[in-house]
């Protein structure tokens, strides 16, 4: 797998969005639906770079890693299959201010 530094150029076979769904104080509450391209994948990865300042608390329905300013999640088990436009969700607590951050996404 690339590091998640140097994301791998997307392919087409996924995409990926940005969606923050709640503010609080000490910051928001995101999710990052995934959907399949014309075709079936079997597992995704996502990117996208923090703004200044941003952090991450907590993730769920991904496998979340970040590295310097650079978020990667990937798949979990039971949710990287998905069909010809297909969705998966993953979600996570953002500290600081909301942003709309461009995500990247590829299917292995």
């Amino acid at each position: 797998m690339p590091s998640p530094t140097t994301p791998p150029p997307a392919t087409g076979a996924c995409t990926a969005t940005y969606q923050t769904i709640g503010s609080r104080p000490a910051g928001s509450r995101v999710r990052s639906p995934v959907r399949a391209g014309s075709s079936a994948i079997n597992g995704w990865t996502t990117w996208w770079t923090l703004a200044g300042g941003q952090g991450i608390s907590q993730s769920w329905n991904g496998a979340l890693s970040v590295s310097g300013s650079t978020v990667t999640v990937r798949n979990v088990d039971y949710n990287g299959q998905l069909p010809a436009g297909g969705t998966a969700t993953s979600g996570f607590l953002g500290t600081d201010s909301p942003s709309s951050p461009t995500v990247s996404c590829v299917s292995p």
